[in-house]
């Protein structure tokens, strides 16, 4: 597996360690919809949460939640619209970011609540 992968996979793990620790309760993980990919669905105090991972190796580029596009947006909105409408789910709906960045050994997480508009 190439290094940005196993990156990626490590930040997903670190992402759901952080969230369970913050009473998050995990939904689903990697959960398709077409085209689009949601890292992590999770619901706190009646909130789904739908979350974006971005892990990077280094900032020199820009933060991780940079990199969410407006393509990736969209896609999250379609899957997510999908989602509570075949699920039946009758909360509110927050999209997040959580953003890792590796720093020599240690990893710094940033957790984004409400990162971007939908409408």
């Amino acid at each position: 597996m190439a290094t940005h992968n196993e990156l990626g996979k490590k930040g997903e793990e670190l992402a759901v360690e952080f969230l369970l620790k913050n009473n998050y309760q995990i939904l689903e993980r990697n959960w398709r919809f077409k085209k689009a990919e949601v890292d992590i669905i999770a619901l706190k105090n009646n909130v789904l949460a739908v979350i974006e991972v971005k892990t990077r190796s280094t900032d020199y580029f820009g933060n991780p939640q940079d990199f969410v596009n407006p393509k990736k947006i969209k896609l999250l909105v379609e899957a997510i619209d999908y989602y509570i409408t075949t699920k039946n789910v009758d909360v509110d709906v927050r999209f997040d970011i959580v953003a890792i960045l590796k720093q020599q050994q240690h990893y710094k997480i940033e957790h984004l609540k409400d990162a971007f508009l939908y409408f």
